[in-house]
């Protein structure tokens, strides 16, 4: 009777433990898969937002160079008064007002206030500035591109950083869960060291064993749940999704498909990358810089026009108007064009190394993918069979201990072993999956 008591007070206190340590299992989840994460971020993500502005933003400013082409063209309206006498003379002459009177000392030093308004249109272009509007055209274009390409490298960054922490909401559910199991198997081992001290075939060293055991693996499932929160965060926080929705993930199918080589990789796919095209768009942009810089000792040429009309009121106005040309041509600044030119000439040599780095880099990142996900299948399929290996050795072990062949540390190091194979093989699996998006991402997809 006993006994019976005891087994029942055991099953009612890993049903509590189960409901109380797995919230995240009784609430109702709604199905996400990667595919749908993945969407869901760059749909509503703020970088894609920030990704997009950037391109908009360096679209204008290609535009903004572009209209160093067009003349300029302004529109003038102006009213004053005065009775200084400069303004005076020059506001009669402009209205065609000026008489023999006014030709009198007395007007010219001090004549009576007058009004002028005044309407002006005007107009200049650049004919010749030294090839300086069309180096900064390219420049503008350049850094359109850059940051195009960036918005495309955006896209892959957040969906690499989705896969991973996808696959760390997996890692933590699947600790979670083996703890859960590991938890259950502890009190079925806790109720059979019981059931044999209590026949004499066992000693109350081997219950208190199992309990230490059972301690352990109940401060396991705390961490584990605790962790399970932390990565669902995280994978919220990468969606754009409020924190604290839950949904049932779904571990992907792995194909193992044929990897591709390395060289492969390298001739047919590494120009793709973001980071070797905007560090081949910005060696491009400082060659731009350069000959922008060479086109300051050259001078500018232009031509200009204007027409106005001036009245002592808005009605009555006399139309005038004049055309010129220019040259402008810097002969000193101060050794400023010089200095500039060199800068511009360091900043060539170091977009040349950066492009050369970046590129050797890729193929490194791209060699070390290959070999991650090479080895994440290995282990994967390593971690397959030792875990139905560990879970056949429990059985016998438990058989074996019921029928006192085996002693409690046996059945201990089984069920640790158990919990460990399940571990690593989601671990693999996870891994494959996130070593598979670093290998895509290595190749510019």
């Amino acid at each position: 009777m006993q006994n019976l008591i005891r087994f029942l007070a055991s099953v009612l206190a890993i049903a509590g433990t189960v409901i109380v340590l797995t919230p995240a299992v009784v609430r109702a989840q709604a199905p996400l898969t990667l595919n749908e994460a993945i969407t869901r971020a760059i749909r509503q993500h703020p970088s894609m937002r920030e990704a997009a502005a950037d391109v908009t933003e360096a679209e204008a400013r290609a535009d903004q160079a572009r209209a160093a082409w067009l003349p300029r063209v302004d529109f003038v309206e102006a009213w004053q008064r005065g009775d200084q006498p400069v303004f005076v003379f020059g506001s009669l002459l402009s209205q065609r007002r000026f008489g023999p009177e006014n030709f009198a000392i007395d007007a010219l030093n001090h004549p009576d206030p007058i009004s002028n308004y005044h309407t002006a249109i005007t107009a200049e272009e650049l004919v010749f500035d030294g090839g300086r509007r069309e180096s900064g055209i390219r420049q503008a274009r350049l850094g359109a591109q850059i940051a195009s390409v960036a918005g495309q490298d955006a896209v892959r960054a957040l969906r690499t950083a989705v896969t991973q922490s996808y696959g760390q909401v997996l890692m933590a559910v699947a600790q979670r869960r083996a703890a859960d199991a590991a938890l259950q198997s502890a009190d079925e081992d806790l109720l059979r060291a019981e059931h044999r001290r209590d026949a004499g075939m066992g000693t109350d060293a081997d219950v208190l064993a199992v309990r230490v055991h059972r301690s352990q693996v109940r401060e396991r499932q705390i961490s584990a749940a605790s962790q399970e929160t932390i990565a669902r965060a995280q994978l919220n926080d990468a969606m754009g999704e409020p924190l604290d929705g839950v949904y049932a993930l779904q571990l992907p199918q792995t194909v193992d498909t044929a990897l591709p080589t390395a060289a492969a990789i390298e001739r047919d796919e590494l120009a793709g990358r973001a980071d070797v095209s905007q560090a081949v768009l910005q060696e491009q942009l400082a060659r731009e810089a350069r000959k922008s810089s060479r086109g300051a000792f050259l001078p500018q040429v232009g031509v200009q026009g204007g027409l106005e009309f001036n009245g002592a009121s808005f009605a009555e106005q006399a139309r005038s108007w004049g055309v010129g040309a220019f040259v402008r041509w810097n002969l000193f600044s101060g050794l400023a064009d010089a200095a500039r030119l060199r800068e511009t000439a360091a900043a060539q040599i170091r977009a040349e190394a950066g492009r050369q780095r970046v590129e050797s880099a890729a193929r490194v990142e791209v060699r070390s993918a290959i070999a991650r996900v090479e080895s994440a299948r290995a282990r994967e399929e390593v971690g397959r069979t030792a875990r139905l290996q560990a879970k056949e050795s429990q059985r016998i072990i438990r058989d074996r201990y019921e029928a006192g062949l085996a002693s409690v540390n046996d059945v201990l190091r089984a069920a640790d072993a158990v919990l460990e194979t399940e571990l690593q093989h989601t671990m693999a699996l996870v891994d494959v999956l996130v070593s598979g998006a670093m290998l895509d991402r290595a190749r510019g997809k």
